[in-house]
């Protein structure tokens, strides 16, 4: 690990050297890290700088600094540890895709929004990609048009939240103000001539008379596919790359304040995204096809519909005494429809339809929160923050059937005399598969924090949760920081956390006609209290555990210069998994003679890997007052490593059936511990001359691993780190601005995978590659605020 961390030296000696030139120039712009906080925190006016945890702020500015029009790619090159690839041809995951903090898994990350838990996706993630078995919530279901700032605790937060706060809270704080307002049109494509993309956004403040505001955003935008597959037998055929998308969304953010001490408040968004996505191409003789309907051969697409609602209300006010109190309700629900097209059921033979529905997820999360706090003089120099609450949560999942051609085995033999059912590259779920689920918790939370002294300041939290459906949890945090000096602080934190299953991972289940031998069995993705899972030693899922230390320094050399160090490991227990195709001989002989007839095996979610998770983040940033001009410098580096500390073996009842079997494969042990980078760097400059801005950021994505099928050559390869360049130039012409830019400018792609994927070798590039594979993006945007 000394070596391997060699380039976070380099990185701290540039960043800590921009103390030797600071003394050329003194700025006096408002310092970055006095920007308040509310992420974290129970304290009022806590700001970045004086944070006992790491915390990130990032601007709309930054966000909306590069090309992209989503939110988690733009998160994704502004924190140095949020890791989101670009999958494809993952089915749902193309439409829905997961971003990791930390290298952990996708819903070990909570989501807010104005400090508001946040609703997970219906979605949970099958196939290949990052973050395999994973739940997540959407990021890119929010409008960037409607973001004032985005918080990024990088430390563990359960103590506080609550489930899913392991690797850390993503918060992101809408636009409020009564008035001012944007409007954007943005267009670009790739230098390979397609992904052509436009977006339109706006946002506008109303003041409600002297009492009280409300912020309205929406923005609509379109994008097309992207193709990087190479030619095969001389003809392209498969298309390989970003999904067709089409995606419209509104907010609004409001609060009203009849007296001094009381304020009602609430906010909405609602959005709808339409992907259309492609699946492997069939050839023309291929035993799948019906040349009577494809004479050329086909490319099954699947068609996703996200609808995504969320609402909060609330009110707040305070006693005479100085108790603070917030009182609120929230509701928020995704639905993700699948629609397949240009596609067949082969085994109704030229009966069989050309589009299909294949049926829905869809999730729904209702909280009630009750927050108090209040200011105790304890005599110390300043007074305590006392701060606790309770919360009630309540979740609904249902998995709707889809038309029955979608899954129907009709009879009819292919080519080669086997029975092919369901719509191909996706089956629809079957009546069977289906059914509403439902789930509740309460929770109560205290957190007392304090500067005990004008150098010292501590905070602990405790939480204690019960669930409907697993059981209870108690969690604490403490939080330490002490300043040696104006210029240098140091912090610490120690917590544990949990999170629960969810939903989609204990409900979720897809099974479909696979042919064995000629033979058709059942197969697929079973719910843990399946009777056939249970035969292969499936148990009820409980909740991950977790425990996270971090050290971290606070450096403020200079006015103008701010640079943090932090360390951290993060130990979690029982952490769920998806298990691998469980379809081994003796597994199929066994469930045919045991009552569980054309069953023939599949998988299951079970709690079987430990790991533990090590690495630092380092960020500094430095304003340089020139004549004239400002000089914004920007640094990010993260280093991540994460150990497999012990797989579970096979229980008592699969090493019964097969002591041979493989239930946590090497693919998804590679895919936890390597299949993100373990490092990443950027460096960032904007330079603002009198109208005009230019901006540069350069990055550094690091090396990962892929992990093929033991049958392909090479099994392992390991995909050297990357270089990419990102360039804007804005003119501004009075309210009015103007910007052409580049992402990727220098047309950077990631290596070639040696083994295609599986046997296609004419799809050229990782799906996890963290940059995408699409090259270079240039673009231009038009806007005016007022």
């Amino acid at each position: 690990m000394t070596r391997r961390m060699t380039p976070l030296a380099i990185s701290v000696a540039i960043a800590l050297s921009c103390s030797s030139f600071a003394t050329l120039a003194q700025s006096d712009t408002p310092r970055t890290l006095d920007n308040v906080i509310v992420t974290g925190t129970r304290v009022a006016d806590r700001t970045v700088a004086e944070s006992q945890s790491p915390i990130d702020i990032i601007s709309p500015e930054a966000l909306s600094s590069t090309g992209t029009t989503e939110l988690a790619t733009a998160l994704a090159r502004a924190v140095p540890s949020l890791n989101f690839p670009r999958p494809a041809i993952t089915d749902g995951t193309d439409a829905v895709r997961p971003a990791q903090l930390r290298g952990l898994s996708p819903d070990q990350t909570l989501v807010l929004v104005n400090g508001k838990r946040y609703h997970t996706s219906a979605l949970v993630n099958l196939n290949g990609s990052q973050g395999r078995g994973s739940a997540p919530a959407d990021l890119n279901t929010i409008p960037i048009a409607a973001i004032e700032r985005v918080e990024v605790l990088r430390d563990g937060a359960a103590a506080q939240y609550g489930s899913d706060a392991i690797a850390g809270v993503i918060n992101i704080v809408l636009k409020g103000s009564g008035q001012g307002g944007s409007l954007s049109v943005r267009g670009g494509q790739y230098s390979a001539g397609d992904g052509e993309q436009y977006q339109v956004s706006g946002d506008a403040g109303v003041a409600l008379g002297e009492a009280g505001q409300v912020h309205f955003a929406a923005q609509a935008g379109h994008q097309n596919q992207t193709d990087r597959a190479k030619p095969y037998q001389g003809v392209v055929e498969q298309r390989y790359g970003d999904p067709e998308v089409e995606q419209g969304a509104f907010s609004y953010n409001g609060e009203l304040s009849p007296t001094d001490y009381l304020t009602f408040y609430s906010y909405g968004m609602a959005s709808k995204r339409k992907v259309l996505s492609n699946g492997y191409f069939r050839w023309s003789g291929d035993n799948r096809n019906r040349p009577e309907i494809y004479p050329d051969g086909f490319l099954p697409q699947i068609y996703n519909e996200s609808e995504d609602r969320s609402w909060v209300g609330g009110l707040k006010t305070s006693t005479e005494g100085g108790l603070n109190i917030d009182l609120s309700a929230n509701y928020g629900s995704n639905k993700l429809s699948f629609d397949v097209r240009n596609s067949l059921n082969n085994s109704m033979g030229l009966a069989s339809p050309t589009e299909f529905y294949a049926g829905a997820l869809e999730l729904s999360q209702y909280v009630l929160n009750a927050d108090f706090n209040k200011q105790l003089d304890w005599g110390l120099a300043y007074p305590v923050t006392l701060a606790f609450g309770a919360e009630w949560r309540g979740e609904d999942y249902e998995q709707s059937p889809g038309e029955p051609a979608s899954y129907l085995n009709g009879g009819v033999p292919s080519a080669n005399g086997s029975l092919l059912p369901g719509a191909q590259v996706f089956a629809g779920f079957k009546p069977s598969d289906s059914g509403k689920f439902d789930r509740n918790s309460h929770a109560f939370y205290v957190n007392l924090e304090a500067d005990l002294t004008d150098k010292f300041s501590a905070g602990v939290a405790g939480r204690y949760e019960k669930y409907s459906d697993f059981g209870d949890t108690s969690n604490g945090k403490l939080s330490l920081r002490y300043a040696f000096t104006d210029k240098v602080a140091l912090r610490a934190t120690a917590s544990t956390g949990f999170r629960a299953p969810s939903l989609p991972q204990q409900f979720f289940q897809s099974v479909a006609t696979n042919f064995i031998g000629g033979v058709p069995y059942e197969i697929g993705t079973f719910r843990t209290d399946n009777p056939a899972a249970i035969a292969l030693g499936a148990e009820p899922l409980k909740a991950e555990e977790s425990t996270n230390y971090g050290l971290g320094l606070v450096l403020q050399p200079v006015d103008g210069l701010y640079v943090t160090l932090d360390a951290y490991q993060i130990e979690i227990k029982d952490r769920v998994v998806l298990s691998e195709n469980l379809t081994s001989t003796p597994v199929r002989n066994y469930l045919q003679a045991n009552g569980f007839p054309g069953i023939g095996g599949g998988r299951y979610f079970t709690n079987a890997v430990d790991t533990t998770t090590r690495g630092v983040d380092l960020v500094g940033t430095y304003r340089w007052a020139l004549a004239g001009s400002n000089l914004d410098l920007s640094a990010g580096y993260n280093y991540n490593e994460t150990d497999i500390d012990k797989v579970a073996g096979n229980p008592a009842a699969l090493a019964a059936i097969d002591p041979a079997a493989v239930r946590i494969g090497q693919a998804e042990l590679s895919r936890i511990k390597e299949g993100a980078p373990n490092d990443k760097f950027y460096l960032s400059a904007l330079w603002s001359p009198g109208d005009w801005q230019f901006s540069a950021t350069t990055t550094r994505w690091g090396e990962f691993v892929v992990y093929n099928s033991p049958t392909t050559v090479p099994v392992e390869q390991t995909f050297d780190a990357k270089w990419t360049l990102d360039l804007a130039a804005t003119y501004n012409l009075g309210r009015w601005s103007f910007t052409v830019g580049g992402d990727n400018v220098t047309n950077e792609y990631p290596d070639q995978s040696l083994a295609g994927q599986g046997t296609r070798t004419y799809l050229p590039y990782a799906t996890n590659s963290p940059f995408g594979f699409n090259g270079a993006y240039m673009y231009a945007n038009v806007g005016f605020k007022w």
